[in-house]
Order: C-alpha cells, then sequence, then structure tokens
C-alpha cells in the first residue's frame, strides 16, 4: 500500500483537498501539521523542504511533490501514462 507524508496546518483548504484526494486514491497519508500547538514546527518543515514557503508540502513514497496543485499534476500524468 502506498504510503505520503502531508505537512499541513489547521483551516488549510488545500491542505484538506490533498489529503482528501489521496485518501481517494487508497494512500495512507501520515500528516504532519505545523503550527503553534502541533508536535511540528515550521523549521521542521523548512529542514525537509528548504524552499517551502506553503502548505501542504506532500511526499508521495518519499518523493517530493510539492502543493496540491502539482499533486493533482502528479495523477493526471499517472493516467496518461
Amino acid at each position: 500500500m502506498k504510503q505520503a507524508v502531508v505537512w499541513s496546518q489547521e483551516r488549510c483548504t488545500y491542505c484538506d483537498q490533498a489529503k482528501a484526494l489521496l485518501a481517494s486514491k487508497g494512500i495512507v497519508v501520515e500528516e504532519r501539521q505545523i503550527g503553534n500547538n502541533a508536535k511540528w514546527s515550521k523549521k521542521d518543515l523548512i529542514d525537509v523542504v528548504p524552499n517551502a514557503r506553503s502548505v501542504p508540502q506532500i511526499f508521495l513514497e518519499g518523493e517530493h511533490i510539492g502543493g496540491f496543485l502539482e499533486l493533482q499534476t502528479y495523477f493526471r500524468e499517472q493516467a496518461d501514462v
């Protein structure tokens, strides 16, 4: 079963959409929420994705995909193959 890591934060529409899209594909999602009361910090995210300026930041099977729009493109391209 495929796995994904989604770096997110509260009240993030794109984060919610990314998690829903991944779940619809049967992919197990590990959410790493950043914020004031979260386990993860923005520094943790920057350590993994130095040029990250927004969330979500999505990794699929260890490969950095990018944000929600890049995730949609990824799945569109996979369908074309």
